[in-house]
């Protein structure tokens, strides 16, 4: 049976940067973000370089860090509750925060339950642990056809779920950012925490996908 959770309650045309000319074709949310960014920095809040060090931190993070979270939480029970119980406070732990008035849920994927997470809305992801998120998560298809088939879905990225695994979707927000914590493979028991977190793979912590298998990492 599957639950679905949401927490949601024109045109293009040319546009310039400033001291260049007009060369690529800007969405409306992307010029609504360009003219907030410009009045930030002309009310003297923000300046042109916080800019510039925020958009490289982000294209700096990539699955890696959230595979870093997933593989302590295996190997580390108490970490893991914490991360249940308090994510950002957790994530914290290993050196990563997120902006400011945005909050991070984990959700832990067990043999009975299996969770997928969505922005029905727009894109909403948690960057700073995933990096950019994927072409397809941002798809009109994707957003719409996961919260009324989520296991035609899954099937479609090689993941078939028992029939007795129920499948929660969850809806990401503007507030609120989602890690899925997959299970811990078997046969991994002797594994260190850097080779675990070579099987945990970004599609796996959204929740279409499951970790790799442990024969997959090289010794």
């Amino acid at each position: 049976m599957s639950e679905h959770q949401h927490d949601h309650g024109a045109g293009e045309e040319s546009q310039g940067h400033p001291g260049g000319t007009p060369d690529i074709q800007l969405s409306y949310r992307a010029k609504r973000s360009l003219a907030m960014q410009e009045l930030l920095v002309e009310k003297g809040i923000i300046a042109p370089d916080d800019i510039q060090r925020s958009v490289e931190s982000a294209r700096a993070r990539s699955p890696s860090d959230g595979a870093r979270v997933v593989a302590r939480a295996w190997v580390d029970p108490a970490f893991k509750q914490r991360l249940l119980d308090n994510a950002l406070t957790a994530i914290a732990e290993l050196g990563y925060d997120f902006v400011a008035d945005t909050g991070l849920v984990a959700l832990e994927n067990t043999d009975e339950l299996h969770h997928v997470v969505v922005c029905t809305l727009c894109s909403c992801y948690p960057g700073a642990l995933l990096g950019p998120p994927p072409d397809w998560y941002k798809s009109l298809a994707y957003r719409s056809r996961v919260v009324i088939e989520p296991r035609a879905v899954l099937r479609e990225f090689g993941l078939e779920l028992e029939s007795d695994i129920g499948v929660r979707v969850i809806d990401s927000t503007a507030e609120i950012r989602y890690l899925v914590l997959p299970g811990r493979p078997a046969g991994t028991e002797g594994m260190a925490e850097e080779q675990l977190a070579e099987l945990v793979t970004r599609n796996s912590m959204i929740g279409v996908g499951l970790p790799l298998s442990p024969e997959l990492v090289t010794t």
